[in-house]
């Protein structure tokens, strides 16, 4: 009989322990039971982490935040062995008395060398794109294009601050090419493993591909964007987070920085929003 009270009694703890599942804001007040489990209505998660209720979630995300804005941004720049004049040389695009011409011309009219060479027709944006794919070790995408419109969940001011769009994505494998003009923003794709969960792969497309396929992209149903471009202290932003938490019927937040924004998407039974807010340049 002992036995059997004492297999009671362990299999009555583990089911306990199962169900009081604590909030994970650490000053969390709320005492009640179904507030303590998961399984309940109540409570929204991000990552491992669970919160009893949106004003935990909301103090939680004000101190995430906070740190944010208090962290500093060391972006190290991309030096690559050969500019873009000397890739265009390599690769027989360009000749020695062009090249020298285009650099004295950018050098007096103070603009870039690429401006240059496309105004002076010794170059193509095609040609360009082939060079910065060289210096940055990526692909660059076939004469073929992505003629196919696309159906995708980022935020087009996300895209835009970085020329950086999506083009193929493979269903099978959960991969994300995504195509950039100028350089590789590796804080996008990282985001945009973060919050997607897929694979992404970056590749090299001229600034008219961009363009086009930018204006192929359809939005995926039930998902909206909301863009705070003034810039919001920790608190604001936490306040405005929850308030789009409860509109949405949010159950799970993920959170993820990149470049110009802070991005966080909730995940609800109404719909899925994503908060993108303006963040103080801190890059040095």
């Amino acid at each position: 009989m002992r036995l059997n009270i004492q297999y009671i009694q362990s299999a009555v703890d583990r089911r306990w322990k199962n169900m009081h599942v604590a909030c994970a804001f650490r000053k969390c007040r709320n005492t009640m039971l179904m507030r303590s489990m998961p399984q309940s209505r109540a409570g929204m998660r991000v990552g491992d982490l669970w919160y009893c209720s949106v004003d935990c979630f909301a103090e939680a995300a004000f101190v995430a935040f906070s740190a944010i804005e208090e962290r500093r941004v060391i972006e190290m720049p991309h030096n690559p062995r050969l500019s873009i004049g000397l890739v265009l040389l390599s690769k027989g695009l360009l000749a020695d008395d062009q090249l020298r011409l285009a650099a004295e011309e950018s050098q007096q009219c103070g603009e870039e060398l690429e401006v240059t060479l496309l105004r002076l027709g010794l170059t193509n944006e095609r040609q360009l794109a082939a060079a910065r794919a060289s210096q940055w070790g990526c692909p660059v995408l076939g004469q073929e294009g992505a003629r196919e419109p696309m159906e995708a969940d980022i935020p087009a001011p996300l895209l835009r601050s970085c020329w950086a769009v999506p083009l193929r994505y493979s269903q099978n494998g959960k991969r994300l090419l995504m195509g950039f003009v100028f350089r590789v923003e590796h804080r996008l794709l990282l985001a945009l493993e973060q919050v997607t969960g897929c694979k992404t792969e970056p590749c090299f497309i001229t600034p008219t591909e961009f363009e086009v396929q930018m204006a192929r992209l359809t939005v995926v149903q039930d998902c909206n964007a909301v863009l705070h471009e003034e810039l919001q202290t920790p608190r604001q932003m936490a306040n405005i987070i929850a308030t789009e938490a409860i509109e949405a019927g949010a159950r799970k937040a993920i959170f993820a920085e990149c470049r110009d924004y802070f991005w966080t998407r909730l995940i609800g039974s109404r719909r899925t929003v994503d908060v993108l807010f303006r963040t103080p340049n801190r890059c040095n």
